[in-house]
């Protein structure tokens, strides 16, 4: 596992100072720029005894290869990998829990918006495969805005597996698929729910769709076929938060 790694965003940066600051190693600030949220991440920082150095622009967006930083990047140790051990306790929290499943999503800026979508619906983990999707990355966590810090990410080494030992909790394993004949409105989201969306292009593999107590579609009355994963995934969660209410 990697020792360091890079942190930019005021969203991202802010979020790792107020829920983990023993992470943050070292700040770099852009100089000269006078904002109140970039004197918040100053302030905090420096409260928690790390060091912030302020340089210019250039040097900055060097440590971030180009990605936009909003004026802050950090070094910081790693979060600890959630994994199947820690998914009983999260079980244990709740009566009704609702899991958000991501069966092999690569692009990080989809995964990023789906953690920032899952917190928003009150999820209680997102699950995704250790092989063949991606992880948290600097990049996730910016797109995120503070969501890749409190939602727990919980990797799994089989996720038909994992899904197999919810449905043994008693939890009902609802997959997204566009062959499905139920549209999603149509079916009971209330009781303890893992929601399962497909990778990009390629939807839910074979294993993890065979292993679904139920299928579920999205009506589409356009020309496109499918929409954005992380788009599908605000859709399906919201109808999950309206009939929960």
């Amino acid at each position: 596992m990697a020792q360091q790694e890079w942190l930019y965003g005021l969203h991202a940066v802010t979020a790792v100072l107020e829920k983990e600051p023993a992470r943050i190693m070292e700040v770099w600030a852009l100089k000269g720029r006078d904002d109140e949220r970039l004197i918040k991440v100053i302030t905090m920082s420096r409260q928690h005894g790390v060091s912030v150095q302020f340089c210019n622009r250039s040097t900055l967006d060097n440590k971030v290869n180009g990605e936009r930083h909003q004026g802050v990047v950090a070094r910081a140790r790693p979060a600890r990998v959630l994994d199947e051990n820690d998914l009983d306790e999260l079980l244990e929290q709740t009566t009704t829990p609702l899991f958000l499943v991501l069966d092999g999503i690569t692009d990080p800026h989809n995964l990023g918006a789906c953690l920032r979508t899952a917190d928003a619906a009150g999820v209680t983990a997102v699950i995704v495969p250790k092989d063949k999707s991606v992880s948290i990355t600097a990049t996730v966590r910016k797109v995120a805005c503070g969501a890749a810090e409190v939602m727990p990410l919980i990797q799994v080494t089989n996720l038909a597996r994992t899904l197999k030992h919810l449905q043994d909790k008693r939890v009902w394993v609802v997959g997204t698929a566009g062959e499905a004949d139920k549209l999603l409105y149509d079916i009971s989201l209330t009781g303890p729910l893992a929601l399962v969306m497909g990778a990009e292009g390629k939807g839910m593999r074979r294993l993890t769709r065979e292993t679904c107590d139920e299928l579920a579609k999205l009506p589409m009355a356009g020309e496109v076929s499918s929409l954005n994963v992380s788009v599908a995934t605000g859709v399906c969660l919201y109808e999950c938060v309206r009939q929960r209410q």
